[in-house]
């Protein structure tokens, strides 16, 4: 623990600010381990309940940083929570890929992966005198195919896979965090990439850190433009072939271009009506809010925030959350005007 963070542990106030430091950073703890932004959002707040209650336990043992510490609480407040929840999940996990000609299913009551929006990310932030450097959120440890993956991990496993691959901590601090043994905790790990690797193949190096690039941009402007204008075309030429289309809360998806566009042949119709298109960034992914003028409405309102993944230039990957909950959490306004 750095001279510049000694908690005052009988002063409520002070603990409470000098834990508000690490809010951001334990929030995206807690939602890699959980795949839910509102779950993170409550676990963070019962991690500082929790700290406040235990403060006199923190440096009995010398063994932890104050950082470290609630990262401590925060895990096994999620390990507790994880007791009694099921993992989150996105439609490939609970169903074939659908026929592109039948209606999609309804929407279903199930635990579905929530995305995490872009601002949140980037105020996330580690004090510059105790940790440089130690808390940049990687492109690729957010990506929700990276979520999506962990969540097929036993609890203690995704904790273990988290603390070393994702945040770099050693095996023996890892290990005592988890209350077992090194042997144990490197058993875990590698449990863990074993099971990652038949989810993504062999990308196990989750440190890289990118921007969206000018290419990357473009495509999105494309992606925005044919939607806007109902160009079917326009955006079968942005997606790759072996293309997928999720669209949780709808158990339905579709994989393929051929399917996906057969799938979306009705929402480039007059009947179907107008949209307008937002950019937005989730999971340090690009993505668009799309908004609806429905025939007969006379505003806009709010319809999927479509989450892109790409690759070598085209989309590989469309994660759409239907409905209004979504434009909440990413703080966009619930109309637009024509």
């Amino acid at each position: 623990m750095s001279s510049a963070e000694q908690p005052d542990l009988r002063d409520e106030p002070g603990f409470a600010a000098l834990s508000e430091r690490h809010r951001g950073e334990l929030q995206v703890h807690c939602y890699r381990m959980l795949g839910s932004l509102e779950d993170a959002e409550d676990l963070v707040q019962e991690t500082f309940l929790r700290a406040w209650r235990s403060r006199e336990t923190f440096g009995a043992d010398g063994r932890f940083s104050f950082r470290a510490w609630l990262y401590r609480i925060a895990t096994n407040v999620c390990l507790d929570a994880l007791r009694s929840r099921s993992r989150r999940v996105l439609p490939p996990d609970v169903a074939p890929p659908a026929d592109p000609t039948v209606p999609p299913a309804p929407p279903t009551d199930l635990p579905w992966l929530q995305p995490y929006p872009d601002p949140l990310l980037d105020q996330v932030t580690a004090p510059a005198e105790e940790e440089p450097g130690a808390v940049v959120v990687a492109r690729e440890t957010i990506e929700l195919t990276f979520i999506a993956a962990i969540q097929h991990l036993p609890p203690r496993q995704r904790a273990t896979l988290i603390l070393r691959d994702v945040l770099g901590w050693p095996a023996k601090e890892t290990a005592s965090l988890l209350d077992t043994t090194v042997a144990s905790a490197n058993s875990a790990l590698q449990r863990a990439r074993t099971t990652l690797r038949q989810h993504l193949g062999e990308r196990t190096n989750w440190r890289t850190t990118s921007s969206p690039t000018a290419e990357e941009r473009e495509l999105l402007r494309r992606y925005v433009e044919a939607h806007e204008s109902s160009d079917a075309n326009a955006l079968a030429a942005l997606l790759r072939e072996d293309a997928r289309l999720t669209m949780p809360p709808h158990p339905t998806w579709y994989a393929g271009r051929a399917a996906i566009m057969a799938a979306s042949t009705q929402a480039f119709t007059p009947a179907f009506g107008r949209l307008r298109s937002v950019p937005v960034r989730a999971n340090r992914q690009l993505g668009a809010a799309h908004y609806l003028l429905a025939p007969g409405e006379t505003v806009y309102r709010p319809l999927a925030v479509d989450v892109l993944r790409i690759e070598d230039g085209q989309v590989a990957e469309i994660t759409s959350f239907d409905g209004s909950a979504y434009f909440v959490m990413f703080g966009l306004p619930l109309t637009l005007d024509r």
